[in-house]
């Protein structure tokens, strides 16, 4: 089985386990993302990501130039627990 059909397979049965009403969620948030074009601004590989600043797990407020200062950066998006 090819990749799309593994991915294609996988999300309607993600979509059959889920509540009519969370659906309808989903999909309208999918449709707004879509028409947003948000995915044609993304940084592309090699690219420089803008400085930024977020907190940390503790609350501490982190720069992203502070951290390149010293050396290669990595962020990883935690989603949280579902």
């Amino acid at each position: 089985m090819r990749l799309q059909e593994q991915l294609d397979t996988i999300r309607e049965q993600s979509r059959a386990k889920r509540p009519a009403e969370w659906q309808v969620i989903m999909d309208r948030a999918l449709d707004e993302l879509r028409r947003s074009h948000l995915a044609m601004q993304r940084l592309t590989v090699g690219a420089r990501a803008p400085e930024f600043a977020l907190p940390n797990g503790s609350g501490q407020l982190i720069r992203s130039a502070d951290l390149v200062a010293r050396g290669s950066l990595v962020i990883s998006f935690y989603r949280g627990g579902w």
